[in-house]
């Protein structure tokens, strides 16, 4: 269909870009003092007997036959993507259990810019045989890897009677989290979560007559209109644009509208986009562009536009709700705001995603240590520290009794605790590593070009067949 070209070879080149190897700065970080250490301290080589040792499956063994004495002195490494915040958050619990530990295991760290880096590197590693024990990376990297067999199971460690986590204290990770692996395998453990979401302006909301958040699309598109009215009043016709909902084309974002109306990108165990339902979501995206109650901004970050109330509603991550509030005292703005679910018809939708930590094979010993610094990762007293230094979600549900200075002292991120059982995870697949920027540059394809609403059934199936031609189906 010759007006869809574009997005077909827009996709293309985007999704080119994206995944060539990455040239990305590596610093590596020991947590400890780097004396006398080796240049790559913890990295484990293996030299497979035969292609056939490497299996998709690992067999679950009942007990982790590791003495605690041939513990002492292991050193691991893991390699990671974090930044900011969340660096500096990863590097101070490592210290801790460098020095904290009762076995004397220390664990060394290697950080990289960006994922891309990451996966880069780790590609390289694995084609070498020389691979770190740990890699905290996003789950549809874990599948990917672990068709060729090269992620370790994780549940002989964690349902171990020695070394593993009690009925209770799984339970007290939300399920939403152990995502990987499914019922028989545990291909990743959390390691950090965050999520997409909707920023609002409480206090601009009532002064237009609205004393409650929306709840369904109907009550949304309501609001967003109306505050598009409200810049309709004057003379000034260069404002007549701004209200509404600021277009946000990010991936989770998007996934998070289709999840609102009952469709999304999973269907049948596969990835999918041209349904009625993720039909019915653009119309009516698109719709609220086509009324002026949603708007496309040039600016690289919405805060500004929060904060000068050009937007009612823009989307963004938990992550930068401080960067929002520091925004909103730096202009004087003391309205209030707070962060909200995608509105759908039969319930709100929270998308959550982040990073999870993969094991490797390597040897008993060093898996155990590996397994064991997981462990103190996801102690309550640990989640509870993280929630404080990076303002993410708490992996444990335990660490909110610890936190209740902060929960009153943060208020939008006690809202998003509060709707964490409304959360959903992208889609369990390897193939999601691709499909999220065709998601996404489609659906900017819809916006940036100005596609009329009829043509959106057309986009969808050429979505699927860009992602088809990508992944060589």
């Amino acid at each position: 269909m010759p007006t869809l070209r574009p997005f077909r070879f827009t996709c293309l080149f985007l999704l080119v870009m994206i995944l060539l190897p990455a040239c990305g700065q590596v610093t590596a970080i020991t947590g400890v003092p780097s004396t006398s250490l080796p240049a790559t301290p913890g990295l484990r080589t293996v030299t497979p007997a035969s292609s056939s040792t490497l299996t998709a499956t690992v067999t679950p063994r009942p007990l982790i036959g590791v003495a605690p004495e041939s513990l002492r002195g292991v050193q691991i490494q893991v390699w990671h993507a974090f930044t900011g915040a969340s660096a500096d958050a990863f590097t101070d619990q490592l210290a801790r259990f460098n020095t904290l530990n009762e076995w004397g295991i220390v664990v060394y760290q290697t950080a990289y810019g960006d994922y891309p880096a990451l996966l880069e590197n780790v590609d390289s590693a694995l084609a070498s045989t020389s691979y770190p024990n740990m890699v905290a990376t996003l789950p549809e990297q874990i599948y990917a890897w672990q068709v060729n067999g090269e992620v370790a199971d994780l549940s002989p460690f964690l349902t171990d009677p020695a070394w593993g986590l009690s009925t209770a204290e799984i339970a007290d990770i939300p399920a939403l989290f152990w995502t990987l692996g499914g019922e028989d395998q545990r291909l990743g453990a959390p390691v950090e979560r965050s999520a997409r979401l909707l920023f609002y302006n409480q206090t601009w909301a009532r002064e237009l007559g609205f004393n409650s958040p929306p709840a369904t699309p109907d009550e949304f598109h309501t609001q967003a209109c109306a505050s598009n009215a409200f810049y309709r009043q004057d003379a000034n016709k260069q404002n007549d644009g701004y209200g509404g909902w600021m277009v946000n084309t990010q991936p989770d974002t998007v996934l998070s509208w289709l999840l609102a109306f009952g469709g999304g990108a999973l269907q049948d165990g596969n990835i999918r986009f041209a349904t009625t339902e993720n039909q019915t979501a653009l119309e009516y995206l698109k719709g609220l562009y086509d009324e002026h109650c949603a708007w496309i901004s040039t600016e690289p970050n919405p805060y500004e536009s929060f904060a000068n109330r050009s937007a009612l509603f823009v989307t963004g991550d938990l992550a930068e709700a401080p960067r929002l509030a520091e925004t909103m005292s730096r202009r004087g703005n003391n309205d209030e705001w707070t962060l909200l679910p995608f509105p759908g018809e039969d319930g709100a939708v929270v998308v959550a995603s982040g990073p999870s930590l993969m094991l490797l094979e390597s040897t008993p010993e060093e898996q155990l240590a590996a397994w064991l610094f997981i462990r103190w990762l996801l102690t309550a007293e640990t989640q509870a520290s993280w929630v404080v230094a990076t303002g993410l979600l708490p992996l444990r549900l335990s660490a909110l009794d610890l936190l209740p200075a902060y929960q009153d002292s943060h208020p939008q991120w006690a809202a998003v605790v509060g709707n964490m059982q409304r959360m959903q995870a992208p889609p369990p697949l390897a193939a999601w590593r691709l499909a999220q920027y065709v998601l996404s540059d489609g659906a900017g394809f819809i916006f940036r070009t100005n596609q009329p609403v009829s043509q959106i059934p057309s986009i969808l199936n050429e979505m699927d067949a860009t992602l088809n031609e990508l992944s060589g189906r």
